[in-house]
């Protein structure tokens, strides 16, 4: 028994000798970028910086009706998706319906074709702050390339890309004439060090979906075994009874030098390099035993709404009339017609933050009222029951955004079924945020617990997540940093070893 114990060991040891040669420049790699995405991750364009950078709407600007505007699509089925914003000094309608989206101009009603290169020059110049005369235009865009990697291109295709002196570049849809990507020269500096690396977002890998996918899942899977390898032999091999000698002392560890260094971090930090890993690996959802399969979150959103977008159902109070109405409150610059419980509202938007709600009948209000959400999730959840109802007024364990996108308050609606689903719903919007039921509390836990270690106390009280996540971080990079040198200690070996053979 006892040798087949050692040769299972030695087994093992040869094993992750192998994989740890194979993969510690990666691991470096994903741990030194790990701690360059704490503070920065991919360059993107957020709701909040598209709201931050809009013109505010401008209500005589809206000469036409909702219905009208749509009518000019010849469309034959009913939008998903309807809203007003400015777009180069005109007010225009953006419809989508499924994957198809559309432009038509408030004011004359005429549908939007392509928007000229000097349209996209005066938007992209407007979002960067400094003067058109200033930037190059670097031609349309047709395919990816390193700052567009995750956007869709296929409908927002040619991208007119803007270059200014100071490094900022500008990515205007001519589709859309939306801003789809915007980096600065700090911003990519800090993404060639954190996020391309960390998810191996190099563009002739990631252009290809599938391959990278694929490339990540196996490259994490196979990283994730040789860690769980080492961290098992490294606790075969310590000795409480210090039955090892080292510099002619007792001691509980084999090996010198590196091996040795590497085999202390490794007990130390080899438990979190393993999960963390594995964590990496479940961004990926490879198991779909980690998803939930129950359709209470499609049921719950779908009774909220209570119906389709009929545009005729606005015809009692026209765009122009609601930004009107909340023109003392705010200064609208999105305004998107919405459906709740069956009726229809206007949601006026300044920020993401600062938003009113506008009746087609009434006045303007601050958010729908929370008991008539929660009667419709009721209704939505049947023959379920309600087990626990709150309002959320901080982030909590499985309400958590670093970057403090998710809106507060929220409400918070917990069900007695056999997945304990869990709700939080904006009262804002009345649409669910996040939902969760058995298996994707798991998925939470086992992903971004371990991964990003967003506790709810560490994240109230930092810089106390910083020091944490940063001690382990650099733990893990110096646990991979032994592993680079002893690869190539082994490489070095293995070379003049062929070299004396052929001397």
């Amino acid at each position: 028994m006892r040798q087949t114990g050692v040769q299972l060991r030695k087994f093992a040891i040869f094993v992750h000798r192998w994989l740890g040669f194979a993969f510690c420049l990666l691991f470096a790699l994903w741990f030194v970028s790990g701690i360059v995405m704490m503070y920065s991750d991919y360059p993107g364009v957020s709701p909040k910086d598209r709201l931050s950078k809009a013109q505010a709407l401008a209500p005589e600007a809206i000469h036409v009706s909702p219905e009208a505007a749509y009518a000019a699509l010849q469309w034959s089925t009913p939008p998903d998706q309807v809203s007003l914003a400015m777009l180069d000094g005109s007010a225009v309608y953006r419809f989508r319906s499924g994957r198809s989206q559309a432009l038509v101009y408030a004011d004359s009603g005429e549908v939007f074709r392509l928007l000229p290169q000097a349209g996209a020059a005066r938007i992209a110049a407007a979002w960067s702050g400094e003067p058109m005369d200033r930037a190059r235009f670097e031609g349309a865009i047709l395919e990816p390339d390193q700052w567009t990697l995750g956007v869709q291109l296929a409908s927002l295709k040619p991208l007119l890309k803007y270059v200014w002196p100071d490094g900022q570049e500008v990515y205007v849809s001519a589709v859309t004439g939306e801003v789809v990507q915007h980096t600065t020269r700090g911003s990519r500096i800090a993404a060639y060090f954190g996020a391309i690396p960390h998810w191996l977002y190099f563009t002739p890998l990631r252009k290809n979906g599938r391959l990278w996918s694929k490339v990540v899942i196996w490259s994490s899977g196979i990283g994730t075994v040789a860690s769980l390898l080492g961290l098992i032999v490294g606790i075969s091999l310590y000795s409480p009874s210090k039955r090892f000698r080292y510099i002619g002392k007792p001691t509980s560890l084999p090996y010198r030098g590196q091996k040795r260094w590497h085999l202390i971090l490794g007990l130390i930090f080899g438990l979190v390099t393993c999960t963390w890993v594995f964590s990496g690996l479940l961004s990926m959802d490879p198991f779909e035993g980690l998803s939930d399969n129950n359709d209470a979150p499609f049921r719950v959103s779908r009774v909220l709404r209570g119906g389709r977008l009929r545009l005729a159902s606005f015809a009692g109070k026209s765009p122009g009339e609601a930004l009107r109405q909340v023109a003392p409150e705010i200064k609208a610059k999105e305004l998107e017609l919405t459906v709740f419980g069956g009726e229809s509202y206007y949601l006026a938007r300044e920020s993401p933050n600062v938003s009113r709600i506008v009746p087609v009948r009434g006045d303007s209000i601050e958010q729908f009222d929370p008991a008539r959400i929660l009667k419709l999730v009721a209704k939505a959840s049947q023959p379920a029951a309600f087990a626990e109802t709150r309002v959320v007024t901080e982030y909590e364990a499985y309400y958590l955004d670093r970057h403090q996108q998710h809106p507060l308050p929220a409400l918070f609606v917990r069900l007695n079924d056999s997945s304990g689903s869990m709700f939080y719903i904006d009262p804002k919007t009345a649409r669910l945020v996040e939902a969760y039921g058995s298996r994707s509390r798991w998925n939470r836990w086992l992903y971004h617990g371990l991964h990003s270690w967003d506790l709810p106390w560490l994240y109230r009280n930092r810089p106390a997540w910083d020091i944490f996540v940063l001690v382990l971080l650099l733990g893990g990079t110096s646990l991979c940093v032994t592993s680079v040198i002893l690869a190539f200690q082994l490489l070095r070996r293995k070379f003049s070893s062929e070299q004396e053979q052929f001397s």
